[in-house]
Parts: structure tokens; C-alpha cells; sequence
């Protein structure tokens, strides 16, 4: 049976948005393009895409990353969204969640509720997806450090509102390397922070069937500076690291294999976004067979979330803002993308009000809708141009790895930490992002509005407004919270995670779920682990 016998039996098998397959003019469209015996989405190596049918059959989740003040006050947002026609939420948390600390820690003064929404303890997840259905919703959390205690938070509200644990889907960020190389928003050194995300693995992997444990993510990487080319390999060498923790852990790489889900950056230089992508789903299929022996063909199908790129957004002239998360969502789409979310305009000022949320989901359903690219799986692969970027990120990927690989003494995950430890991967970012504003500062690169195509009489924008209250009203409810739970049981649920975090062998999930249950915060949690695994600086490099 040829190549494209086996597309057609796939694509067919598939279920039928019921959209025609045409061009405006109604000149009917095959569902994808190439030779009788070639590539075609859904086949081995899956350049062309994870599944056959593609857009043709199911259109990516349209998310949109929603958080600010109060949980109260996100659950709103939440809400306009989906009723706006979104059906994933994407969740931002607050500085002082990302970091581990309560609400009422001194060092979170004036951030509480700035950066995303404010989460202390099971009560604010409670009120955050106050009447929304946790067996319906396809839920995103970025965080990464706390993010064990974040998904015992939210299996915690499933329990209280009798959804199944099975029934639950959605995303932990849960991507500790990358912290390291780029974020900075770790706490625990490196080889406690993997046991951790190891454990959410395990613990997903027996429980939570429809949940993707961690999210590997090349986006952060991308805003810190680095290239498409470092963004890529840098983030396919995290997965592996993440793949060889788990089989030394004791898990079949099947059995985690299918529900790893990765995190790209979708920049303005289109045609390199779309091969990069590609390039991506090459290369995890090969390593993922060849090295470490999967068989399941959803363990060797990259599936990803993509972000357009908050870096790329101007406070010079925000409106052209929207020309660019068009274009580079578009990428996204023409790459293959199983998630989307398109920033908002005014994202370089503030966070984003309502309307420009709105605007940024609007431009997801005009590709999705209007543009006619998800009538054909994979339009743009043959293309000369295309295929030869593909070719040629994958070369500078697998020279990263050689070079992970030694570094390691043929262990990725080795090669990983210690990269991270020696701080090779921060100087390798920071080198790119120097030439990069070397060639925008010499005119080299021109970013309309900020080095060309100037205008000076810009006029302000309206941006949201966080008020002052919202700090005093988070400390008032977690000081309501902390009086009214039962202190004895939060002592013995702090006791029990520290105990269990000195004993290697045991899964922390159950341990963090029982304290989240009885109302201890994050940042007692966290102190809980902080004493047995204790904190990282990271270490400087010449």
C-alpha cells in the first residue's frame, strides 16, 4: 500500500468539520499535496504534521492566557472567554506564586496579583474556576517550580466538585530546565527539581490520563534571546532529559511517552518559524525511536502549544502589534500548531484589557475561518525554501546534542544539568540576544516603530488597571482562610510532605494533595521542601 493510500485511509477515518474543501472561488482543494510514494502528514517521520487530516478534521484549541488580581477577578475573564468563543484557558499566575511565596510573604509587597492571579491556598482555586465545568475545559497552568502543589490545587477542586480524575484535561508547564537556562524562576537545585517533575509524571501517568504532565517549553527560551535554532535544540534536549529521568524512574516510555507535550515561541521570521517546527517533529520521532525505543506511535508524535512572541511586541506604536500576531500566528498554523495563543496588542504596556484579549482571539478565528489554510494538510510542505530550513535547523540541533552528549558522557539528561550547572546554556542565550540587538541598534534589522518607520506623535493607549485593593483584599482572605482551617492538620500535612520528600522512592503527589486539601499555602509547602532539598543561585560564568 502506498504512501498515499495510507494518508487517505487515515485523513478518511478522521471525523469531517463539515466545511467544503475550496478556494473563495470554489475551486474544490484535495486534502493535501505531494508525490503518490512521499511523506504525508500522519506518517513517520511527521515533518508534515501528527495526523493526517489535520485542520481538515479539528482545529487546534484556541487559547488565551488570562490572569491578573484576584481569583474572583480572573474567573471573570475566564468566563468573557469562553463565552467569546475560546474553548482552552490558559492560566498566568503572580510573581509571588511562580516563586513559591504566600501573598503575605514580605518579599511579594506590591507584586500580589500584578502579573497573573493570586493563588495561596486550595480556596483561591476554588474561586478561580468557580462554575466552570473541570470535566469539560481543557486547562493550562504556566508555572513550573510550585507546580506539583498547583495541580494537587486543582485535582483539589475536582474532588471537591465530584469531576473524575480521569475526566480532567489540560497542561502543567512543569519545565524546570528551562528555568534555569532562561526563566530563572527556580527555587530547589537542579536533581530535587527533576525528582519533582518525575513524580507529576508518575502520578499522571496512573491517575490523570487525559492530563500532559509537562509541557516542554522552548518559549521562554526564545524570549530570553536565543535563536530558532537554540530554541529548538535547547528544548528537545530538555525533553529528553525529562524522557531519561522517567525510565530511570521505573516507567515504560510508552506509558508517559504519548501525553509529553512541548511549548514553542512562534516569531516573526515566518518561513523559519513554520521549519522549525518541522524540523521539531523530525527529530523527536527519530529520537524517540531510535534512542529510547518507544513503539507507540503517539510516543513518537510531537504534539505542541504555541505562544506568538511577547518579545516581539513594541510599546512604540502597540496597534502594528496586531500585523504582527497575525503573521506570526499564521506561522504557527502553517507549522502544524495543536494549540494557539495569540498575544494581545497592548502587551508591551500592561497586561491586556478585555477588548485587546478579545481582538487577539478574533485573530485565531479569521486564520481559523477566513484565510482557507486549514482546508489542506501541510500546504506548504515541497516548498523548496521550506524544506531546506528544515534541513538545516535539524543539522544545528543535532550538533547541540553531540555537544549535550559530551558533556554528559553520553546521558542528554546529564549533559542538561551539567550545561546548567556551568552555565553554558545562560552564556549561549545571552551571546544570541547580544547580536541580535547589535543588528537592530546598527539598523540592520529594523523593527517598525522602534528603529524605522518612527512616528512621534503616538498616542497612549488605555491599558488595565490594577488596583492597589487587590493586595489588601488577597491578604484579608488568606488571613480569613488561616484562621478558620484546622492547624493541627495542616502541621501534620507539612510534617508528612517533609518526611516524604527525604525518601527518594516515594511520590510526592499524594503527600501534597492531603496538605493542599487541608488549606496549607503554597509558600508552607514550599518551606516544607525548601528544608530537605534546600534553594539554588545560580552560578556565575566568566
Amino acid at each position: 500500500m502506498g504512501e498515499r493510500s495510507v494518508w487517505e485511509k487515515a485523513a478518511g477515518a478522521a471525523p469531517d468539520r463539515g466545511r467544503p474543501a475550496e478556494t473563495m472561488s470554489g475551486l474544490p482543494l484535495d486534502g493535501v499535496y505531494g508525490p503518490d510514494g512521499g511523506e504525508f502528514p500522519g506518517q513517520w517521520p511527521y515533518t508534515r504534521g501528527p495526523y493526517a487530516s489535520m485542520y481538515r478534521s479539528r482545529l487546534w484549541t484556541m487559547r488565551q492566557f488570562a490572569g491578573f488580581g484576584t481569583a474572583a477577578d480572573t474567573n471573570q475573564r475566564f468566563r468573557e472567554l469562553l463565552r467569546s468563543g475560546g474553548d482552552g484557558l490558559s492560566t498566568a499566575f503572580d510573581m509571588p506564586t511562580l516563586m513559591g511565596r504566600d501573598s503575605d510573604d514580605p518579599l511579594a509587597l506590591g507584586e500580589v496579583g500584578r502579573a497573573g492571579v493570586a493563588v495561596d491556598t486550595l480556596a483561591d482555586m476554588q474561586t478561580l474556576f468557580d462554575g466552570i465545568d473541570l470535566g469539560t475545559v481543557s486547562t493550562s497552568m504556566t508555572i513550573n517550580s510550585p507546580a506539583p502543589i498547583l495541580l494537587a490545587m486543582y485535582i483539589g477542586v475536582a474532588d471537591g466538585t465530584g469531576v473524575d480524575r480521569s475526566r480532567l484535561g489540560g497542561t502543567l508547564q512543569n519545565d524546570i530546565l528551562k528555568e534555569y537556562q532562561a526563566q530563572k524562576e527556580f527555587i530547589f537545585p537542579p536533581r530535587p527539581s527533576m525528582r519533582l517533575v518525575t513524580d507529576v509524571i508518575r502520578f499522571a501517568t496512573a491517575e490523570l490520563p487525559r492530563w500532559h504532565p509537562v509541557s516542554i517549553s522552548g518559549y521562554h527560551i526564545r524570549e530570553a534571546g536565543s535563536t530558532a535554532a537554540q530554541e529548538l535544540a535547547f528544548t528537545l534536549a530538555n525533553g529528553f532529559a525529562y524522557v531519561e529521568a522517567a525510565r530511570t524512574a521505573g516507567l515504560d516510555v510508552d506509558a508517559f511517552g504519548p501525553r509529553l507535550s512541548f511549548f514553542f515561541n512562534a516569531h516573526i521570521d515566518f518561513f523559519e518559524e513554520i521549519a522549525k517546527y518541522r524540523a521539531a517533529r523530525r527529530i523527536w520521532a527519530r529520537w524517540m525511536r531510535d534512542r529510547y525505543a518507544a513503539s507507540d506511535p503517539r510516543s513518537l508524535q510531537l504534539r505542541f502549544h504555541t505562544q506568538t512572541a511577547g518579545v516581539s511586541l513594541t510599546a512604540q506604536q502597540p496597534e502594528v502589534n496586531l500585523a504582527r500576531v497575525a503573521i506570526e500566528a499564521l506561522a504557527a498554523v502553517l507549522g502544524g500548531t495543536q494549540s494557539l495563543h495569540t498575544d494581545s496588542y497592548d502587551e508591551a504596556l500592561a497586561l491586556p484589557t478585555e477588548k485587546a484579549a478579545r481582538l487577539a482571539l478574533r485573530t485565531q478565528q479569521v486564520i481559523a475561518e477566513e484565510t482557507g489554510v486549514v482546508h489542506v494538510a501541510d500546504p506548504l510542505g515541497g516548498s523548496w525554501f521550506i524544506e531546506d530550513l528544515t534541513d538545516r535547523l535539524e543539522a544545528e540541533a543535532e550538533a547541540v546534542f553531540a555537544r549535550l552528549e559530551e558533556m554528559g558522557a553520553g546521558s542528554m539528561l546529564n549533559g542538561v544539568i551539567a550545561g546548567i550547572e556551568d552555565g553554558w546554556f545562560q552564556a549561549e542565550i545571552a551571546d544570541a540576544a547580544f547580536a541580535f540587538q547589535a543588528k537592530v541598534n546598527s539598523g540592520q534589522w529594523v523593527m517598525v516603530g522602534v528603529n524605522g518607520y518612527r512616528d512621534e506623535d503616538d498616542s497612549e493607549l488605555p491599558t488595565l488597571y490594577i488596583d492597589p485593593g487587590v493586595e489588601k483584599a488577597q491578604l484579608d482572605s488568606l488571613g480569613e482562610v488561616k484562621s478558620n482551617r484546622d492547624a493541627a492538620a495542616v502541621e501534620a500535612a507539612l510534617a508528612r510532605v517533609s518526611r516524604e520528600a527525604a525518601q527518594s522512592e516515594v511520590n510526592l503527589m499524594p503527600a501534597l494533595i492531603d496538605a493542599v486539601h487541608a488549606y496549607a499555602t503554597v509558600g508552607e509547602i514550599v518551606s516544607s521542601l525548601e528544608a530537605v532539598f534546600g534553594t539554588w543561585t545560580e552560578p556565575s560564568r566568566a
